[in-house]
């Protein structure tokens, strides 16, 4: 679906220097709605306007700019393509002037426009001063050269040489394309209309949204619907990255809204409370006599991501502390969840005093607790590339794999864009696919993983079959409880195919042997596997007790017990259901006289009478039957299959 141009602008600046009026002057909408915000003539919270051209849909996110009210400002610059700092002329450049401009530099805002305002209360010389201080402020910033324009919102001077400045960079850094990658909206406000219901707002960071869509709440969960959509104002069907949204919504109540959760796409994004990032801390003021601050253990810390604002901790990757105005990786642990992909860019704050530390991006949004060797690999590996960071956190998963559903929640984009990359790192050797259980997703493994996975089924086979010398094989489902980890046991049958094709094991059935192996007896052993075959033939239906053959043979318990496994295992001894021991060639006898009779069907009684059998033997050896295709239980009889039908 096409959707015109959209770029969001935020202003930014310091209390008093114009930033609403300005607004208003350009767009004709007072974004102060409080009634406090009018009587006491500074903006308090968020406040919302929008600017059209032909092919262009401006909206304005007018931020507020006393420093008591700078965590609602943090709300509102997530999603903002266009900077639109304010600098009175007859001020200059203010503390809240620099925090904001450093605060838009850590979120790397990539445009920026400077409106001077205010030049109606100075003189030209003076206006040209303020500029010359704005020029050298933006100097050391990204937004260095960014256009300057000196202004009234007053008399009206400068106005459309502004507007039209606007325009041309919010041409250049609006969004044109469609985003394949899952929606995503943070809530900045949310309130009861009347005769419509729950209403949330905020700036579509990624992904489109259609009236209809179910959508997920985070961190709470939950899924709700969307009822109606509205971009400044008018009703839409479906609504693009990059809008200023309004959704009227079902499914929550208005409390579970609150500023700072965020409405995804369903099984999107996962919450979290542990994040990897690229942070970079902001320089101190210069001080005489002042050492730098280093920041080494962890460290309380204020997080501002999106609309969300969340107390922590956090600490440096490195070994080494990182100092003010250094650039490192940083681990944080939040008090609360927030919901983040790799990419997410956001504010480190001191809790107090309140003060701006730092900011950077999110590398990995489920930081996982290692050891301090296996963190800094990891974090190295994570902030190389995508790719990188694909095969560290597929091998992170294990012997269970990860699904492409599960590493695109941790990425900026959708299912299908990571599973080409998944199939890319396949076809490079970097990652091995293999089919989950039926009617689940395919799954990646590390193929360090299946090396491990192959060297420890080689090593429990080998221990299994040294001690018990005599067993050709293991039962499937022991196996692959020695084999593999809880994780890796619902892959069970593709760790043994391929396992079995890299020459670690065979599988027969529901038996597992250890690949090459061969059983050879002593020639004591071979005497005594003789004797036990010779007593359970000649003893047919009726064998001797297992406990007192061994003792007719002097046999020991240990010993006897694998002499039996054996002859199992060659098939010479069948072990019935239940444990009962028979001869094969007694039960390959009986088969022949059970055909002998011309009987089509029969019951329990009618066979013990016709073999002399006790119910104890009888229906382990039916059930045996059943098993081989002998015969077809129905109801309380036994249809006998004939041999040409099996």
């Amino acid at each position: 679906m096409s959707h015109p141009g959209r770029v969001i602008v935020g202003t930014a600046g310091h209390v008093d220097h114009g930033k609403t009026k300005l607004i208003e002057a350009l767009t004709g909408i007072d974004c102060d709605r409080w009634a406090e915000e009018k009587t006491r003539g500074i903006t308090i919270d968020l406040g919302f306007a929008h600017l059209q051209t032909d092919d262009l849909q401006i909206g304005f996110v007018d931020v507020p700019g006393h420093e008591r009210f700078l965590h609602n400002a943090l709300a509102g610059l997530g999603g903002i393509r266009v900077l639109l700092l304010v600098v009175a002329a007859d001020q200059g450049v203010e503390p809240q002037t620099r925090e904001h401009l450093e605060i838009c530099s850590l979120l790397e805002i990539p445009h920026a426009v400077v409106a001077l305002t205010k030049i109606d209360l100075v003189s030209r010389d003076l206006v040209e001063l303020a500029q010359l201080e704005v020029e050298e402020l933006l100097s050391t910033t990204p937004f260095a050269g960014a256009p300057i324009v000196p202004l009234s919102a007053v008399t009206g001077e400068g106005l459309d040489q502004l507007r039209s400045t606007l325009v041309d960079v919010a041409q250049r850094a609006a969004l044109f394309d469609a985003d394949p990658a899952p929606a995503r909206l943070p809530i900045d406000r949310s309130f009861l209309l009347k005769g419509l219901g729950t209403i949330v707002t905020g700036t579509l960071v990624s992904g489109e949204i259609t009236v209809g869509d179910e959508l997920e709440l985070l961190p709470l969960g939950g899924l709700g619907r969307v009822r109606s959509l509205q971009v400044h104002g008018s009703e839409r069907q479906s609504v693009a990255r990059g809008e200023r949204v309004s959704a009227q919504v079902t499914g929550w109540e208005l409390d579970q809204l609150s500023r700072g959760r965020q409405l995804v796409a369903p099984e999107s994004i996962q919450p979290t409370h542990s994040l990897l990032t690229r942070s970079k801390l902001l320089p101190e003021p210069e001080a005489q006599d002042a050492s730098p601050t280093l920041l080494s253990g962890w460290t309380p810390v204020r997080l501002h991501l999106f609309s969300a604002e969340v107390l922590g901790k956090m600490r440096p990757v490195e070994p080494n502390p990182l100092a003010a105005g250094e650039e490192g990786t940083l681990e944080l642990r939040l008090d609360h969840p927030v919901a983040a992909t790799r990419g997410d860019r956001f504010i480190l704050r001191r809790p107090s005093p309140a003060q701006t530390w730092g900011g950077g991006s999110v590398l990995d949004p489920r930081w996982h607790r290692r050891s301090a060797v296996d963190r800094g690999r990891a974090a190295q590996a994570i902030q190389t590339d995508i790719d990188s960071a694909l095969v560290t956190w597929v091998a992170e998963a294990g012997e269970g794999g990860a699904p492409a559903t599960l590493l695109a929640a941790r990425l900026d984009e959708s299912v299908a864009e990571v599973t080409v990359r998944l199939e890319a790192l396949t076809r490079g050797g970097r990652l091995v696919a293999v089919a989950g259980r039926p009617g689940n997703e395919p799954r990646w493994l590390e193929p360090g993983v299946i090396r491990q996975v192959e060297a420890h089924s080689r090593r429990v086979l080998e221990e299994y079959f040294a001690e018990q010398r005599l067993a050709d094989t293991l039962g499937k489902a022991e196996a692959v409880r020695r084999i593999l980890r809880p994780a890796g046991r619902p892959l069970a049958d593709t760790y043994l195919s391929l396992l079995a094709a890299r020459k670690v094991l065979v599988v027969a059935g529901g038996e597992v042997g250890l690949y090459g192996r061969t059983t050879l007896l002593t020639d004591e052993e071979s005497v005594l596997a003789q004797k036990i075959l010779a007593a359970f033939e000649a003893g047919a239906l009726a064998p001797p007790s297992p406990n007192e053959l061994a003792r007719e043979l002097s046999a020991k318990p240990q010993i006897f017990e694998g002499m039996l496994r054996y002859l199992v295992d060659q098939k010479r001894l069948v072990r019935l259901p239940g444990g009962l021991i028979l001869a094969t060639a007694a039960l390959d006898e009986t088969v022949r006289a059970l055909r002998a009779t011309g009987w089509e069907r029969f019951d329990v009684p009618r066979f013990k009478d016709r073999f002399g059998l006790s119910r104890k033997w009888a229906i382990p050896i039916l059930e045996h039957f059943d098993s081989r295709g002998v015969t077809r239980r129905l109801g309380n009889e036994r249809q006998l299959v004939s041999a040409t039908d099996r």
